[in-house]
């Protein structure tokens, strides 16, 4: 990997936007980025959370990229900036650049329907098997393993790492990334009662997904009853989301690990939803809202809107109900100390009344 210097990284940085100065020998040279307490002469690290001030400290990193707030002693020379999280981001993709996929062309031992139609510059990997006529646009790269149902479509410029599953007639946009075990398109939770059993709806609606949409591994989106289940561009999930038959996703929302949305919900755009948050079905979430970790959410949720809680509720009034909850052994010994003196006060009152003329 090649070096470079902290004066070519400070003008890179400054290049894309990124206001900063390096205190230290400008000279220094680093070739990967690494982790506090694990970098090594040669590398840059980075300082972005206070809880970790002590540890760089102690680093043995050439180079520390620090915020203006969490300015700290080290023995490292320090690129300093406003936002040191997203000039972390940047340095990453000067000094490591981003993953180079494999050079197939169309493997001999993938399986390509005739009627599919493959884009230019098209990867498609040994184990592959692509569907009567399914699309898939220039330059995408389809790992070992994966399946393109019967009329699929795969727009420019999409990754799909291994053994992702695209079902029949789910599209994908441009620049669309999906993580290994990913499943598109199977079918929802929709079953009738029928007689005492369940009788399968046919669902025979799909799934769309808009351009520069990144997907975590082991994910499942649901395809509509009828209609489309939609996750719009942008938008980037962690793994193990599971999003039911008909939900709406809008545009640059973050989803964290292990999030599940129910059927038929509706979620406005550049919505962040915390980790292990579930969301019932056919209520909605607005525009710039956060549901916070753990969270129940079972009633709609307003614009703007910090939620947190299971049932969900706005976060100061549940963060009340949470210092509540820690007082409860406290209070319970209060009310038992509370009824041993109203019992001594009742026993005084009726000795007094038997003892008067």
């Amino acid at each position: 990997m090649p070096a470079v210097t902290l004066a070519e990284l400070s003008e890179y940085l400054r290049a894309n936007g990124f206001e900063n100065r390096v205190d230290g020998d400008e000279s220094i040279t680093v070739n990967a980025v690494n982790a506090l307490d694990e970098a090594r002469p040669g590398e840059l690290t980075f300082l972005t959370n206070p809880k970790y001030r002590d540890m760089a400290t102690r680093t043995r990193a050439s180079a520390l990229i620090v915020g203006h707030k969490l300015a700290v002693e080290t023995p490292a020379a320090t690129v300093v900036c406003d936002d040191a999280y997203a000039a972390l981001t940047m340095s990453i993709v000067k000094i490591h650049g981003y993953r180079v996929h494999p050079d197939w062309g169309v493997s001999p031992r993938a399986i390509v329907a005739e009627t599919a139609r493959i884009g230019a510059n098209a990867d498609i990997g040994p184990g592959v098997t692509i569907g009567e006529h399914a699309v898939i646009g220039d330059n995408a790269t389809i790992y070992p393993g994966c399946y393109v149902a019967d009329h699929a479509v795969l727009g420019n410029d999409v990754v799909l790492f291994p053994n992702v599953v695209v079902y029949d007639r789910c599209r994908l946009g441009n620049r669309v990334t999906i993580h290994a075990g990913t499943v598109v398109g199977e079918d929802g939770l929709g079953y009738a009662p029928l007689n005492g059993k369940w009788a399968k709806i046919p669902q025979v609606g799909a799934v769309e997904i808009g351009d520069d949409v990144e997907i975590g591994a082991a994910c499942t989106i649901d395809r509509a009853t009828v209609g489309m289940t939609r996750i719009a561009s942008g938008t980037k999930f962690s793994n193990l989301i599971a999003i039911g038959h008909g939900a709406k996703v809008g545009e640059d929302c973050l989803f964290v690990a292990q999030v599940g949305l129910a059927g038929s919900v509706t979620v406005g755009r550049h919505v962040t939803i915390a980790g292990q948050a579930g969301v019932v079905g056919h209520i909605s979430i607005g525009d710039n809202a956060t549901v916070g970790a753990q969270s129940g959410v079972t009633e709609s949720v307003e614009p703007g809107e910090t939620v947190l809680g299971a049932p969900a509720r706005p976060i100061d009034e549940t963060k009340r109900h949470f210092a509540l909850i820690k007082r409860l052994p406290e209070l319970r010994q209060r009310i038992k100390d509370l009824e041993a003196e109203v019992r001594s006060l009742r026993d005084l009152i009726d000795r007094d009344a038997r003892t008067r003329p």
